[in-house]
């Protein structure tokens, strides 16, 4: 086994570097590493259910999809991660039990007992203190979890912060738990970073393994998936399940309601309904969102030179922007 001390906070190089790893590396791997605020979200999930858009956007948030399943996470740089990647042989594969026992352990060298409860959580009396998932690629099974050691508690909560009534999806949803940050637990104060030497050093008697560094010619292949894939619209959002989306908001000109259903993240079917007055025929302007990705970069420019008011009169690209995106 090799241990790997990524030194990256960049949530897509960060994910990128684990199919990088799943697809190429020759022998078992542990490698830690730390993101800056970014939410996290299950393969499964549909991206839109999961997090309060207009929180993540206006305090630079990043939303990355990973390839495992499971719950929506928030990471920060109070946060460390631990991926853990092997041959999936003896059933390997949803062994939560086996693949946690080296944070639980390492816990205990500090004075903490923690335990694994349910299916994949590990918890300090009681609260979650580490969520985990895996998945298997290439005869390779990879299990990563993210810890809270010392994580800004009320921006998960916020940025986590759903309207789940706008949107009916077919998506895997996040469950709430109660939460704690090992930090606090701790008899004796470190920072994030001793704290993340110290499960390294752990790690290394355990495993008896070398510290490996990514080569310049990795670093760059590690980029380039980064950037094809978890640094983009498509992947991060477009690969949500099917949903249905239905925003209602009063006006001083009426009420305007949108219902929408999209696959792959495309618009394929929407309706703007409302008591509203318009000169022209409001199935019109439905019509030219069909075919539109469900974001607001296509949204805005599809709208852009439009007279909305023609339609809605009183309404502007602003308000109707508001009305079709979360």
């Amino acid at each position: 086994m090799k241990l790997i001390r990524n030194s990256s906070t960049n949530p897509a190089f960060n994910l990128a570097a684990e199919e990088y790893l799943l697809s190429h590396a020759t022998e078992s791997v542990f490698m830690l590493w730390r993101n800056e605020k970014a939410v996290i979200v299950g393969k499964n999930q549909n991206t839109l259910a999961e997090i309060d858009p207009a929180y993540v956007k206006e305090h630079g948030i990043q939303v990355v999809r990973r390839l495992t399943g499971g719950g929506a996470v928030f990471h920060d740089l109070g946060n460390v991660n631990y991926t853990l990647i092997e041959p999936n042989t003896d059933g390997r594969f949803n062994d939560y039990a086996y693949f946690t026992a080296d944070l639980i352990d390492f816990l205990a060298t500090l004075g903490i007992k923690a335990e694994l409860s349910g299916r994949n959580d590990v918890l300090i009396d009681g609260r979650k203190i580490s969520g985990n998932a895996q998945c298997v690629k290439n005869g390779k099974v990879m299990h990563h979890g993210c810890i809270l050691y010392a994580a800004d508690l009320s921006t998960l909560a916020l940025a986590l912060k759903a309207n789940r009534e706008k949107l009916e999806s077919k998506g895997v949803a996040s469950v709430a738990s109660r939460v704690t940050n090992i930090s606090d637990h701790l008899a004796q104060k470190r920072d994030v970073l001793d704290f993340m030497d110290a499960f390294a050093q752990f790690a290394i008697a355990k495993y008896s393994c070398g510290e490996y560094e990514f080569t310049e010619k990795e670093v760059a292949q590690i980029q380039q998936l980064a950037d094809e894939k978890y640094s983009v619209w498509d992947w991060n959002y477009g690969a949500s399940p099917d949903y249905n989306f239905s925003n209602a908001q009063r006006f001083s000109f009426g009420t305007v309601e949108a219902r929408l259903f999209i696959s792959c993240g495309v618009i394929q079917h929407a309706s703007v309904t409302g008591d509203f007055f318009g000169q022209e025929d409001i199935t019109s302007l439905a019509e030219l969102l069909v075919g539109l990705p469900h974001n607001e970069g296509a949204i805005s420019h599809a709208l852009a030179g439009l007279d909305i008011s023609r339609y809605i009169a009183g309404c502007g690209a602003e308000e109707l922007k508001g009305v079709l995106l979360c």
